[in-house]
């Protein structure tokens, strides 16, 4: 069975494809290979970041991407929050508000 990819909100969904078009362009790949393979994708193409949190890591020309995401219940992937990276570390403001949703997928 395949695994299905969801969004927090819509608004979520429209930040992710804001994104550059180069960074969709793997964003959309990457989730591709998300519904074959589940959450379970590695470096450099993911990263676990504790408490079931993910982040999914597309590239682009124009930039590196960031979106997070968890799963619930079954097969299915929520899309948390995304954000174009300007720097090195993740800035905690980006780490906190994808936290938070994740609280709200799993806890209501």
């Amino acid at each position: 069975m395949a695994w299905l990819v969801t969004y927090y909100s819509e608004r979520v969904r429209k930040d992710v494809l804001a994104m550059p078009a180069g960074i969709v362009a793997d964003y959309v790949r990457l989730t591709d290979a998300i519904t074959v393979h589940g959450a379970d994708l590695r470096m450099p193409h993911s990263r676990a970041m504790g408490a079931g949190l993910f982040e999914l890591r597309p590239r682009g020309p124009e930039g590196i991407g960031r979106v997070f995401y968890c799963t619930q219940v079954g097969q299915t992937i929520v899309v948390l929050h995304s954000f174009v990276k300007k720097t090195q570390e993740t800035p905690d403001a980006e780490l906190r508000l994808a936290r938070k949703r994740l609280k709200d997928v799993h806890h209501g």
